[in-house]
């Protein structure tokens, strides 16, 4: 047996890989993955089928199950044997119900798992450690509508209105078009359940009952895109025909589901996607493929599936007027680099995904020979009573993910703070607070 070790969540954690692949069992699947038709549907098996080429793997090919929304990844051994890998995607939570039922080693999650489902499954382990929850993708939910519809865009507050019902007709959000025909993902999908929770919750609604639902995202899409008074919600690669519109949320600028707002998580309709791995029934298989797709090669087939990946980048920012002037001038001589460090809520540690984020930016750090006085943090937090507060709050989560850097020989040039300037969410909800809680990194 050799180990290959793998930087995870600033831990060092030894993964088993036997010399002539991963063990093949002698019946059934050697892996279940269950759960979001967000990720089952084309990133899952693309996943798996990268981690069977890596595996050595022969004739590496999908197989039609027969039920909707399943496939069967199968390969071959050198020796002839057949590996074969299950998919199911009929939604975010029925990934949690299959591991609590033991039908499945995997769940994907296109929303961050529950506190009654974290109750459920504790037997198996803690679902939130940070081996356990990995952030396999970003995803933005695009709202889509016919091409040739004039609207731009609108608030998350008239989206609640438009998905509740309340505003009936287009012309009661400023357009035209007479009655609205609602497009909605169905009761199981981590799509709706991120919708319900970034729009219609925080605006104390509900989905309207007359609105159209689709376990599939390709035939929603598709729908909407060919009704001229439709309007739904949809994961970011499944845009397809249709016209993605702007959205406000609070005090933040209109924001189309750009990948550079998505990958920094600005855009307000961004959301994480993910893998959990249960801690206590852990499969060498689930394993292998959470660490194929945390690495560049699995990053490539997030990105290629339309996602966006999670390899840091460097990008332009072009000044503007609605910057603060300190924050304008670093936008003319420094390059942002494509993440946000973010935090716990209601708590000043960093969260599982900065903490997976921590081992790409050294590396970019490393790779870019920025580690001498090249680098600086700027931080960012909600409103406040008192201003001051705010913007020594912002400061310290700087100085945090300082600490973090520092630890691995990064000499900062500068660390700043700019209190509550810049929203990128409303204020009024804790979500918006925990979006608006960020540290950003700068580059020379």
């Amino acid at each position: 047996m050799r180990l290959r070790v793998v930087f995870f969540i600033g831990l060092w954690l030894p993964l088993a890989v036997w010399a002539s692949g991963l063990p093949v069992p002698e019946h059934g699947p050697a892996l279940r993955l269950q759960g979001s038709n967000t990720i089952g549907a084309a990133l899952g098996p693309a996943l798996v089928k990268g981690l069977m080429v890596e595996q050595g793997l022969l004739k590496v090919s999908a197989e039609i199950t027969g039920r909707d929304n399943e496939q069967r990844i199968i390969g071959q051994t050198a020796d002839g044997r057949r590996v074969e890998i299950d998919i199911a995607a009929h939604g975010s939570s029925t990934g949690f119900a299959a591991l609590k039922q033991d039908s499945a080693d995997l769940a994907a999650s296109s929303r961050p798992i529950k506190d009654s489902e974290l109750k459920e499954l504790s037997s198996l382990g803690d679902l939130k450690s940070p081996t356990a929850e990995q952030v396999i993708a970003i995803d933005g939910l695009a709202i889509i509508l016919h091409p040739q519809n004039p609207l731009r865009q609108l608030d998350t507050v008239q989206l609640a209105r438009i998905f509740s019902g309340e505003a009936k007709t287009w012309e009661a959000v400023g357009s035209v078009g007479g009655p609205i025909h609602l497009y909605a993902r169905d009761e199981q999908s981590g799509t709706y359940d991120t919708f319900k929770e970034l729009v219609l919750s925080r605006q104390g609604k509900r989905l309207d009952p007359s609105a159209r639902r689709f376990e599939s995202s390709e035939q929603l899409s598709d729908a909407v895109s060919q009704d001229p008074q439709g309007i739904g919600f949809i994961g970011l690669p499944y845009v397809r025909q249709a016209k993605a519109l702007a959205i406000v949320d609070g005090a933040s600028q209109p924001m189309l589901p750009l990948n550079n707002l998505i990958a920094t998580e600005d855009y307000p309709l961004s959301r994480r996607l993910f893998f959990y791995l249960p801690p206590q029934q852990t499969n060498p298989w689930a394993e292998a493929l959470v660490e194929f797709t945390q690495s560049d090669q699995g990053q490539a087939i997030v990105a290629a599936n339309g996602f966006i990946a999670q390899t840091v980048q460097a990008m332009a920012v072009t000044p503007n007027a609605l910057m603060p002037e300190g924050y304008q001038a670093l936008s003319r001589h420094a390059q942002r680099l494509s993440v946000n460090f973010r935090f716990e809520e209601g708590s000043a540690n960093l969260d599982n995904k900065a903490h997976q984020d921590l081992g790409r930016v050294l590396d970019y750090i490393k790779q870019h020979g920025k580690l001498d006085r090249r680098v600086t943090l700027v931080g960012f937090g909600d409103a406040k009573d008192d201003p001051a507060r705010a913007d020594l709050l912002s400061k310290l989560r700087a100085m945090a993910v300082r600490r973090e850097l520092v630890k691995y020989g990064v000499a900062l040039r500068e660390v700043r703070g700019f209190g509550a300037l810049m929203p990128v969410a409303a204020n009024s909800e804790d979500e918006g607070r925990v979006r608006n809680r960020r540290v950003e990194v700068w580059v020379y």
